[in-house]
């Protein structure tokens, strides 16, 4: 069966379990023998259903297929065979008949037991001459004593059984036993993991199918009635009349379970349109790299007993090493997106099933795919930094899009605000303790004490960064925003050169990766300098690594300069894969943005160039891009972006990549001046790129984007000048972004960019903090409050509304930054979008600009359904899909899911009471939802199948916020009874709970909201209670600092969208701008912006 064909076998399994038929689901997997349901192997063996046990393994393997095979089999039937045993035992001995009781005394209760008796005998017979008896042609010894158990009255008479235990226990022994041997046996090898596929895959190609068939159709309806999969689709002409060619909405067609439900007492009206679950990165399987390496080493099993069958019960503490990609308890459609640590989707990407240029509509088609992939591409000259070093590694912050790290040929490194061409921080190289560093350090420090960056990475969080260094040591350092750089930790990692650092987080641990000339691969503990693992097996210098993380499996890549490629676990069981890379000698990996695609750049000693794309599930090539010249000078640095293009620097100049077509698709020499292999990196958004100059420069790249974001920077820069010197204050923060007061339709804000979210990652930003204009002023680290109280202090606008003018109760931003979702207190959705002008070219929420109230054609509004209560006083609450498509909302009423597009009302559900208060959309699946009730209980509830899912009980008053750590996997609450309680999101079992720490002197009313929101780390959270503001560790819920207003009480806080600045509104209509670490750094007063004028 060829590779697509098996694949459409997982997706019919994925579907028929979604559609719950489970008998059918079974067979189908024993049938086909591509996967072996452990959960379903485990239920029937605890049960003692031992014909399905074995008609399910008859799919996968037969008792002489090899000694684990024979064992398995052996093992049950052995237990079935003492089972037998046990109740023909309890029979015999319970009293309740005898020999003489059967001769002198025949009543109807003695024959009953008697025939009983009889029929376990038989049984235990039968079982031994029909199960038992083949094992005899093996080991006959074994058959005779198994034989002899017959004549015992209870066979834990024999030595080997006496620690026997009642049928529940000794089932669950020889399930562990069985699992261990089934995961060693090589005949279930790649079978016992299901790939990891998105909700209701196949649901999703048939939709994308009958998208691309309406694409074709000659007269396209806006609104397709699509009642049939029998047939091809197509839109008949109405009455002859010609319909114009809209482009049409993705139309989803498969209905139940995949989306909210569309039949039965929740079914809307008009188009059928699924809900789409989040995208999650599609599974590359380091097994198949495995599978495939003709020299790679077989995993061993020590703890796997492989011997002679014997009698002996199977320990019940043996430790099961299990296979590496192997985990028997994935469910079909579950999805581990734990967040890669490599740049996320860029903003604006949709996560809707695109439509091919081929089938776009008429009124499309004349523009070509490339050149809209060309004018994306940073490729003009924005800014040049003179560095005065020769540049040997760069990176940009991973939130903050125009901080770029610098490391140098003399040991320097830099940080750059590239948008103000300033140095931030600049460290010349020193040892911080030579002393304790190793004998063989020194000595090389003193025969030559030149030494050179190899390398410089930010860490995740941009909150540290690591150098390498040309000899033995890395170094990592504290970053908080500004000038100040704290030293964390100076190990001597190598022997000779270290070539590469990488970052990793397995088990939730922030680890240092690094590689050098001994070659080995070391990681170490970031907090500690701990050595965890060191691996072993190159047999030349390690030149790069590369750490992932698919399926719940972390790993790392790694290369030495004779071409060889690794892959290691971490654990101590060596190499997993060693293949050959194209070039055999320096390369470099690296995946692109979404973590779905892996390439590799490579140079040889011949001076040949090759970028290439892996087909990770079956460790060969997948393309080979071309463009390189014959004779390429030193070694070609490449680097990708937004999922869609590679960038390399050859031959004087940068090429560009359509990550999709092998063939070079434009190049730049960045005005001149470029060296033969000049280095490049991207920042986090594809807008800027940085590129060494032969000249010791470097020079910034932009597109449109760019060089949008940095003016915006540069006006907030110019803007925070000027209001200092008006106000006489020699230090004010270039805020450009407040955030809009609770209850009112006034916006004050200049967001050139909001978080587009991934699996839970939230670390693309583009609300960049700018540079500090007291550091820039007078380079002083001290802030003086600033005040801003006259409207020609800040930009704002009031957001025009030709609705009915009601009061606000909630307001949020999109995720992608083009509009402002409101609820307001009648019931009703107000939407404002900002069109695209010269102004505005991208169309972001910005004050420069005036937006639009938007309302789709047929002028319908979202409206909440609402209960008898009067609308004013009920609670409202709303929550955003991460692709913006969808909203779920509430007004004391039935929850609504809206069709952002449409405004369709798709579906209602969960009537009160208990009304919710407050929904959040699961990190990882947009089709569970987390609703706090008024009630105080939590319920998680899966949309897809309209059922809840568990009930979470542990406040005393009505839930106020809840919000999810996709990095610790747990879920935070709190309410109105001032509690914060923790949940795990596997078993949603709770962690830990901790009540607020009112402030002295500081009273909180009987039922007071207290809201809760993640920093972008997804570790500490922002606390929101009328009485204060804090920042907590989540994992031990520690509060690290808290914020008193002197005046007034806070009415809601929040994080800007890089989490450096937190905005709170109080009840007189004030704004307070705070650091993240809560120290106060501005306050604008009401008077500033409500009584703006509207324009």
């Amino acid at each position: 069966m060829s590779s697509l064909s098996r694949e459409l076998v997982f997706l019919i399994l994925q579907f028929l379990d979604e559609e719950k038929f489970k008998e059918t689901v079974h067979k189908l997997e024993q049938e086909s023998g591509f996967y072996f349901n452990m959960k379903h192997f485990e239920e029937a063996v605890l049960a003692g259903n031992w014909e399905e046990v074995e008609r399910y393994l008859s799919g996968f393997t037969k008792v002489d297929d090899n000694r684990y095979s024979m064992k398995i089999f052996f093992e049950i039937r052995k237990q079935k065979y003492l089972e037998a045993l046990d109740k023909f035992a309890s029979l015999l001995g319970c009293g309740n008949f005898s020999s003489s009781q059967m001769v002198c005394t025949f009543q109807p209760f003695f024959m009953f037991g008697f025939l009983a008796y009889r029929k376990e005998r038989a049984k235990a017979v039968d079982i031994l001459m029909k199960d038992l008896k083949v094992f005899a042609a093996f080991n006959e010894d074994l058959f005779k004593e198994i034989t002899q158990l017959l004549t015992l009255e209870n066979f834990r008479e024999n030595e080997q059984l006496s620690k026997y235990g009642d049928t529940k226990s000794a089932r669950s022994v020889m399930l562990s036993e069985l699992k261990k041997l089934i995961e060693a046996n090589p005949l279930f090898r790649d079978k016992l993991q299901f790939p990891n596929l998105k909700n209701s895959r196949l649901r999703t190609l048939i939709n994308q199918s009958l998208n691309w068939q309406h694409q074709l159709c000659k007269n396209p309806r806006p609104n397709p009635d699509i009642k049939t999969l029998f047939y091809d689709h197509s839109c008949s002409q109405p009455n002859g009349a010609r319909v114009a060619s809209p482009a049409p909405p993705v139309m989803n067609v498969m209905q139940k379970p995949g989306g909210f439900p569309q039949l039965g007492p929740h079914a809307g009206t008009g188009v059928i349109t699924q809900f789409q679950p989040q995208a999650t990165a599609l599974p590359g399987q380091l097994t198949g790299w495995m599978a495939n390496a003709s020299n790679a080493t077989p995993i061993s099993h020590p703890a796997m007993s492989t011997g002679p069958l014997g009698l002996a019960v199977p320990p019940n503490s043996a430790t099961m090493l299990k296979h590496p990609a192997s985990n028997p308890h994935v469910d079909y459609h579950s999805a581990d997106s734990e967040h890669v640590h490599k740049r996320p989707r860029p903003m604006g990407t949709s996560e809707e099933a695109s439509i091919p240029t081929a089938h776009l509509p008429v009124a499309y088609a004349s523009i070509s795919r490339n050149q809209h992939g060309i004018d994306e591409l940073p490729k003009n000259v924005a800014v040049t930094l003179n560095q005065g070093s020769i540049v040997i590694s760069m990176d940009f912050h991973p939130s903050q899009p125009t901080h770029l790290l610098v490391g140098t040929n003399v040991g320097d490194i830099a940080i750059w605000e590239v948008s103000c061409r300033e140095r931030l921080v600049h460290r010349n190289f020193k040892v911080w303790q030579l002393s304790a560093c190793s004998a063989l350090f020194q000595s090389t420090l003193v025969k030559d004490p030149s030494i050179s960056v190899n390398r410089v990475l930010w860490s995740p969080d941009g909150n540290q960064f690591g150098v390498a260094y040309s000899k033995h040591i890395v170094h990592f350092y504290d970053f908080n925003g500004r000038d100040d750089l704290i030293q964390h930790l100076e190990i001597d990692a190598h022997i000779g050169g270290v070539n590469d650092i990488a970052f990793s987080q397995p088990g939730k641990k922030l680890c240092i990766v690094t590689c050098g000339d001994d070659k080995t691969i070391k990681v170490w503990d970031a907090a500690t300098a701990e050595v965890l693992y060191t691996y072993e097996g190159h047999e030349a210098p390690v030149y790069s690594i590369c750490t992932h993380s698919k399926e719940n499996i972390h790993f790392i890549f790694s290369t030495s300069l004779d071409g060889k490629i690794k892959a290691w676990l971490y654990d101590n069981g060596g190499s997993r894969v060693d293949y050959i890379a194209p070039g055999h000698c320096c390369t470099s990996m690296a995946y692109s943005a979404d973590g779905t695609r892996l390439f590799s750049c490579a140079s040889s000693k011949d001076g040949d160039t090759y970028i290439v794309e892996w087909n990770e599930s079956e460790g060969s090539v997948k393309r080979k891009y071309s463009g390189f010249c014959k004779r390429s000078i030193g070694v070609v640095q490449f680097d990708t972006t937004k999922s869609r293009f590679l960038a390399a620097g050859d031959e004087f100049m940068i090429k560009f990549w359509d990550m999709d077509n092998t063939n070079l698709l434009t190049t730049t020499d960045a005005d001149g001046g470029l060296p033969a292999s000049p280095r490049i990196r991207f920042n986090s958004l594809g807008s800027l790129l940085a590129v060494s100059t032969s000249d010791n420069c470097i020079k910034i790249l932009a597109n449109v984007e760019g060089f949008q974001l940095l003016r915006s920077l540069e006006t907030r820069l110019y803007g925070a000048s000027r209001l200092v010197a008006e106000a006489k204050a020699s230090t004010l923060s270039p805020l450009g972004t407040v955030s809009t007061v609770p209850g009112t339709s006034t916006a004050d804000a200049d967001r050139s960019t909001q978080v587009a979210q991934q699996s839970g990652d939230n670390r693309t930003i583009a609300d960049v903090k700018p540079r500090i204009v007291d550091e820039l002023l007078d380079k002083s680290n001290v802030w003086k409050l600033a005040e801003i109280t006259e409207p020609s202090q800040c930009s704002s606008l009031r957001l025009p509304d030709n609705l009915l003018t009601v009061k606000v109760a909630r307001l949020i931003y999109t995720n992608t930054g083009l509009a402002i979702l409101a609820l307001a207190s009648n019931a009703v959705h107000k939407l404002w979008k900002w069109p695209k002008t010269d102004r505005n070219v991208s169309g972001k929420a910005t004050a420069a600009a005036v937006p639009q109230i938007w309302q789709p054609t047929s002028g319908i509004l979202m409206t909440n359904e609402t209960s008898d209560a009067n609308t004013e006083e009920a609670i409202h609450c709303f929550a955003l899909s991460k692709n913006d498509s969808y909203v779920l909302s509430a007004s004391g009423g039935k929850i609504s899911l809206f069709n952002m597009m449409s405004f369709k009302t798709m579906t209602t559900f969960m009537p009160p009471p208990p009304a919710a208060t407050f929904l959040a959309f699961h990190p990882q699946d947009n089709n569970i939802i987390a609703i706090g009730m008024d009630d105080s209980s939590i319920q998680i509830y899966n949309v897809r199948v309209d059922e809840v899912k568990s009930k979470l009980r542990g406040h005393q008053k009505r839930i106020t916020g809840l919000a999810f750590s996709n990095v610790l996997n747990i879920l935070i609450s709190s309410g109105a009874d001032s509690q914060l309680c923790v949940w795990g999101m596997n078993a949603w079992d709770k962690q830990g709970s901790k009540f607020l720490q009112i402030p002295p002197g500081r009273t909180s009313g009987p039922v007071v909201e207290t809201k809760v929101q993640f920093h972008q780390d997804q570790v500490q959270f922002l606390v929101v209670h009328e009485s204060h503001i804090a920042i907590y560790e989540a994992r031990k819920l520690e509060c690290l600092k808290q914020w008193v207003p002197r005046d007034g009480l806070v009415t809601h806080a929040t994080y800007s969208c890089d989490s450096q600045m937190i905005y709170a509104s109080f009840t007189d209509g004030s704004v307070n701008v705070l650091t993240s670490t809560l120290r106060l750094r501005c306050r604008i007063s009401p008077a500033a912006y409500l009584n703006s004028p509207p324009r």
